[in-house]
């Protein structure tokens, strides 16, 4: 059986999806903005900011659930540009240690509400 993972310490899901589904020791973390969920509101900045911000909305559901960033093998990383690719890959370099997870990276035309980034994660236990 699947099991939703919810968090207030992480935005609410902006559309008919869950913050997370975690099925058979797999967590499958739905794609996270730089949105503070203290506000509801888009962290204004540069990628560095947004993509901090990414990463602790990541970590607050990794723990709602009972993972860390060690349990995580997957991630996708979706950039509005691909000039912010060192930016968004020198914060991402400090949640992770080797092994590494597998990791794809896209730039794409347009993102939800405007941002920079958007990363979904993948964790197993």
């Amino acid at each position: 059986m699947k099991k939703m993972i919810n968090t207030d310490k992480a935005p609410k899901a902006i559309g008919p999806y869950s913050q997370a589904i975690e099925k058979n020791g797999i967590l499958y973390i739905s794609g996270q903005l730089p949105v503070d969920p203290a506000t509801g509101k888009i962290v204004e900045g540069s990628i560095t900011e947004q993509t901090e911000m990414v990463f602790k909305n990541v970590e607050s559901i990794l723990k709602e659930a009972g993972y860390t960033f060690d349990d995580v093998v997957k991630t996708t990383c979706l950039l509005s540009d691909m000039s912010n690719f060192k930016a968004m890959n020198d914060v991402y370099a400090k949640y992770y240690s080797a092994p590494f997870p597998a990791r794809a990276a896209f730039a794409v035309k347009e993102l939800p509400l405007s941002v920079m980034i958007e990363i979904e994660t993948i964790a197993i236990k």
